[in-house]
């Protein structure tokens, strides 16, 4: 088996269950989560598998579905997410993204920021925008969208920090 699959399971397994037993019970006033286990969609490797990439977000999202009992709206963000996700490289790296090799686990800069900026708002929005499901919501979807944003991106930037190998 090649290392890099062997990862991305670890990596899946481990972030799955450390948002089911973990971030799954935090949630501040009702208005702030926090979703880390979509830092699988974005660690992916670049030059990954696509169809692989679309059918492990899918599965991810449909087991934090059967746990937290919300009928298929986790499965629809990280699909939507993974759809999106070549487009997301291309306006944050520029159109030579799959030539280069992009690592986000390195130092944190602007590109890889506005990175996993786009991808955290475009599955906060949707997940919150299908959980609802009501236009007269929609402030309340923009308020629950930003900051949750701005708590998962915290914490998925300490989890790429805590995961980051180590180069001596």
């Amino acid at each position: 088996m090649n290392s890099t699959f062997l990862v991305n399971i670890f990596r899946f397994i481990s972030l799955l269950a450390l948002q089911i037993l973990v971030f799954n019970n935090m949630n501040f006033w009702g208005y702030i989560s926090a979703f880390p286990y979509i830092l699988f969609i974005i660690l992916y490797p670049v030059n990954g598998n696509r169809a692989g990439l679309l059918m492990s977000s899918f599965l991810l999202g449909l087991i934090m579905d059967l746990f937290c009992n919300s009928g298929g709206v986790h499965a629809t963000a990280c699909l939507l997410l993974a759809y999106f996700r070549p487009f997301f490289f291309k306006f944050s790296f520029g159109l030579s993204y799959e030539y280069q090799t992009v690592k986000l686990n390195d130092v944190l800069t602007p590109e890889r920021f506005s990175f996993i900026l786009l991808s955290v708002v475009t599955h906060n929005f949707t997940l919150f925008l299908l959980e609802s499901f009501q236009i007269s919501f929609f402030f309340d979807v923009l308020l629950r969208t930003i900051l949750s944003t701005v708590f998962t991106i915290i914490c998925c930037i300490i989890l790429i920090y805590l995961i980051k190998p180590n180069k001596r």
